[in-house]
């Protein structure tokens, strides 16, 4: 009986075996061109006739994820940028800041009423008892209050005398524990120290980022934060908004919160210019923003849930700290996208930034011997 196939046989009756002509999708075949590791550490699946491929740098696709090129636009965010620090700079320059009694000195009493109290009721007694521009904050209730007054000529006793028959309302009485006068001088040493410890604090985040990443990437994380600090300052400044140590104190938690950001752009940055070939420094750029991008709308989102509530809720004690907090928001993810990561571009970042390099001292010396009866062979 012949084994050899007619195209009558039955189905599955003496045919050949079949060859396999593509690698096995687990990429555990002879023939398979390359594994899943490897794709994902060194392939870039380019498509070169896609326009918008070719627009966004040629690269469209890397390991299988869409690349957003945030560096397409860098040059108009950079100049909008510059822009809006000109123009913050010039306001706190030429306007200045509408200083608060923190700042500026005055008088700070502490006053308790029977009954709650409404906040609007006790401004509007003392603004038509002669002191306008007052400052009142709740202490944990309704009936404990933080007033506060511009500089007064009168002595302490005085103002005590005043203040307690002006905030004694119709049936609920008032009581002033205790008043204090700050003076000017005070208030211009708070100012000076604020300085510093915004200066301080920029300057202790330079040093940190250049030590863990690269000079270049210290040096875009510090104007980063400066230009957070300039767009919540000189906005307060061209509005004439008051200017306390809240808002100071909202400043300052913008600058820990905008630089702990920039870190993990940074850290993703340092790790793709490691572990991915053949992009160029823009490319890897989009690359770590893309891919840091998710982590950064759930943080933000999650403190602006919790700023917008104090904003509503947290009462006049709380709202300008959340104003600037919600201001500098916005900064810091702006800045932690086109300023953080631009100028280090700018200043040449590229791969050998990151790559370790072996000092020759510790470099392995190649040693060769010679076969001695190789060589009487030869002789």
């Amino acid at each position: 009986m012949s084994n050899e196939y007619t195209p009558n046989d039955p189905i599955g009756a003496n045919q050949p075996p079949r060859r396999r002509r593509t690698p096995r999708r687990d990429g555990k075949g002879a023939n398979a061109a390359t594994n899943q590791n490897a794709l994902a550490d060194q392939a870039i699946i380019a498509d070169q006739g896609d326009e918008a491929a070719v627009k966004a740098g040629g690269v469209k696709l890397i390991a299988n994820q869409r690349i957003i090129p945030f560096m397409k636009i860098e040059k108009p965010m950079m100049i909008l940028s510059a822009l809006l620090v000109l123009a913050g700079i010039a306001a706190i320059i030429i306007k200045g800041l509408n200083l608060g009694l923190d700042f500026t000195g005055g008088v700070s009493a502490n006053v308790s009423y029977q009954n709650p109290v409404e906040q609007t009721q006790v401004v509007q007694a003392l603004a038509d008892n002669g002191y306008p521009d007052a400052v009142v904050q709740y202490l944990g209730t309704r009936q404990e209050l933080l007033l506060r007054l511009p500089p007064q000529d009168a002595s302490a006793e005085d103002l005590s005398s005043n203040l307690d028959k002006i905030l004694d309302l119709s049936g609920n009485a008032a009581t002033i524990d205790g008043i204090s006068i700050i003076g000017s001088q005070v208030g211009n040493e708070i100012y000076l120290n604020s300085l510093l410890a915004l200066s301080v604090a920029l300057g202790m985040m330079l040093i940190y980022v250049a030590t863990r990443f690269q000079f270049k990437l210290a040096l875009g994380a510090v104007l980063a934060l400066f230009h957070d600090v300039i767009i919540v300052v000189g906005l307060f400044a061209i509005m004439g908004w008051p200017f306390d140590l809240t808002v100071l104190a909202a400043v300052l938690a913008l600058i820990g919160y905008s630089v702990n950001d920039t870190i993990v752009v940074y850290d993703r940055i340092r790790e793709n210019f490691r572990r991915v070939r053949g992009l160029t420094p823009r490319q890897v750029l989009d690359l770590s923003l893309t891919e840091t991008l998710r982590r950064t709308i759930m943080t933000v989102g999650t403190v602006f849930v919790v700023v917008i509530a104090m904003l509503f809720l947290g009462g006049d004690g709380l709202y300008w700290f959340s104003v600037a907090l919600f201001i500098g928001l916005i900064a810091g993810t702006y800045s932690s996208v086109y300023i953080a990561s631009s100028i280090p571009l700018m200043l040449g970042l590229s791969r050998e930034d990151f790559v370790v390099k072996v000092k020759p001292e510790f470099e392995e010396e190649v040693v060769v011997f010679a076969d001695p009866e190789l060589q009487n062979s030869k002789d």
